[in-house]
């Protein structure tokens, strides 16, 4: 990962898309707009980031179009970083 001498198991989510429970799960707690990809075309044709969807809709969709979440997704335990941030990467190594 990086250089930083990670390994990673990593899951194909467009062969093996996460499950609306999977994803339920993998969000828990946190803000579920923040899995969303803004760069995704569905995201911009539904005006999201004006008109979010609510969770369990966002959940459904990111589901049935895994390109609706942001990647990449690299968790540790409980702790989730999203996107490519390395500064993320280096905490959740710690």
């Amino acid at each position: 990962m990086l250089g930083l001498g990670a390994e990673l198991e990593s899951r194909d989510i467009d062969r093996q898309p996460l499950s609306e429970t999977e994803l339920d799960e993998l969000i828990g707690a946190r803000e579920y707009r923040l899995f969303l990809n803004p760069r995704n075309q569905l995201y911009r044709e539904r005006n999201m980031a004006r008109e979010t969807p609510s969770r369990a809709e966002a959940i459904r969709l990111m589901s049935g179009n895994p390109n609706l979440i942001r990647r990449p997704l690299v968790r540790r335990g409980q702790q989730i970083v999203l996107g490519f941030d390395e500064a993320g990467y280096r905490k959740l190594l710690r």
